[in-house]
């Protein structure tokens, strides 16, 4: 009896596992990247935005090749054990302070394949405390500045396939998250830099953030999200700021924290990001 693959929701049969032994047997010189970009073309197989699947069918490549149903020419050329650093960039870091109110304009560019990507890598690098680590899959980088300053870098990446807290939340079973998934991001990085000390700057940038990032996703990746997600570390940080933004909390997830949904209810008062206390409070 036939054995029954099946590779990020997709099942592959034994017509499919033939056809890819064909495909390799007729390009005996062609490398695993091309064979992969080859069998993306033959299956239709592309993202929202025409880009091929091709690190995706590289990994059903390997996972059939482990299996013994093919077999891959050998690797020609090793990835590197671990990417570089991003360059170090001296940043303006006056200090920036006072009232919200007295800020100005804040400008929220996505800076992912712009001359402002380095910028925004090496401020990761030196100042959040998880550095910067370069993103898999669809993902994008907004750099925030006032008066043409630096004060904010958030990081967002496609979401975590399995969390059954969110699934739950949100109502899926296992064929409405395989359909929708795509339509989530998780915010990995979101980091105010260290002279910057503006009472509710970290909650406004996120509001501001949530009403911008659906087109941001849209123009990139050819499909909007409706739903942001991140995950914070309840021994280091509160989450004020993602509450105050109206954010709900789900509660612990396996290894990561709690985690943290955009939704449309305040379930709390605003507060301060820097000492947590009310938005109507004198202390700040």
């Amino acid at each position: 009896m036939p054995i029954e693959w099946k590779y990020r929701g997709r099942i592959i049969s034994t017509a499919d596992i033939e056809s890819i032994r064909r495909l390799i047997a007729t390009n005996p010189e062609s490398s695993r990247w091309a064979l992969s970009r080859k069998l993306c073309e033959e299956w239709g197989w592309k993202q929202a935005n025409g880009a091929l699947r091709d690190m995706v069918c590289r990994g059903l490549l390997m996972m059939l090749e482990r299996g013994g149903e093919i077999e891959l020419p050998p690797v020609r050329r090793r990835p590197p054990g671990r990417p570089a650093k991003p360059e170090p960039v001296a940043a303006d870091d006056r200090p920036v302070c006072g009232p919200l109110s007295e800020l100005g304009s804040l400008t929220i560019e996505q800076v992912r394949r712009s001359p402002e990507e380095g910028l925004f890598n090496s401020l990761v690098d030196q100042y959040h405390y998880l550095g910067y680590e370069q993103p898999v899959g669809e993902h994008l980088k907004h750099l925030v500045s006032a008066k043409g300053q630096a004060i904010a870098c958030l990081a967002w990446s496609s979401s975590p396939r399995h969390l059954g807290c969110r699934d739950r939340f949100i109502g899926w079973g296992m064929e409405a998250r395989r359909r929708n998934v795509h339509l989530l991001a998780y915010n990995s990085r979101f980091l105010i830099l260290p002279w910057v000390t503006i009472p509710h700057l970290a909650s406004h940038i996120l509001g501001r953030m949530a009403r911008q990032i659906a087109g941001d996703w849209q123009r990139l990746y050819a499909h909007p999200v409706y739903l942001l997600e991140t995950f914070i570390d309840p021994e280091r940080f509160r989450g004020t700021c993602y509450r105050a933004a109206n954010w709900v909390t789900l509660g612990r997830t396996t290894g990561r924290g709690k985690m943290i949904l955009r939704t449309n209810r305040i379930d709390r008062s605003k507060k301060c990001w820097r000492c947590q206390c009310t938005a109507d409070s004198a202390r700040c």
